[in-house]
């Protein structure tokens, strides 16, 4: 996102020499109307910091995203067709963390699996390796 440009400051250089400013929030004072309040606008508009209402952790949320990309690369490869004519099935991730043990696991994705007529196993075995050590991505309570 671009930063507003103040009047002590002017334009960037390579904006162009004479046009007009533009303020991304309302000036401090404005009314969202043109015209007066000039004076306002020399200190610049303000900028209100936005509270986080709900935290997830970044390096979690990355990792979970590799991991759905990489199960949807396998679905392509074992179903031998493209990412919208896999057929529906939902390999929910929390889901197979909430189980107790990596054979319940294995069971259980392949329970899904049932109609792909190639081998899963490694697939399996390659999901339940890199599933181990993640965390559940629960929704924080609120405080």
């Amino acid at each position: 996102m671009a930063a507003p440009c103040s009047p002590e400051s002017g334009p960037p250089a390579a904006a162009g020499a004479a046009g007009p400013r533009v303020y991304f929030q309302n000036p401090p004072g404005g009314g969202g109307g043109g015209g007066g309040g000039e004076a306002e606008e020399e200190e610049g508009p303000v900028r209100r910091q936005g509270r986080v209402t709900v935290k997830y952790d970044r390096k979690e949320l990355r990792k979970r995203l590799h991991l759905e990309e990489w199960i949807l690369e396998q679905l392509t490869v074992l179903y031998d067709c493209q990412e919208e004519e896999i057929p529906e099935l939902e390999i929910d991730v929390d889901e197979l963390l909430d189980m107790d043990s990596d054979a319940s696991r294995s069971a259980r994705v392949k329970e899904l699996l049932v109609d792909c007529y190639k081998p899963t196993e490694v697939f399996v075995a390659d999901l339940l390796d890199k599933i181990r050590g993640m965390q559940k991505l629960s929704t924080p309570q609120k405080k």
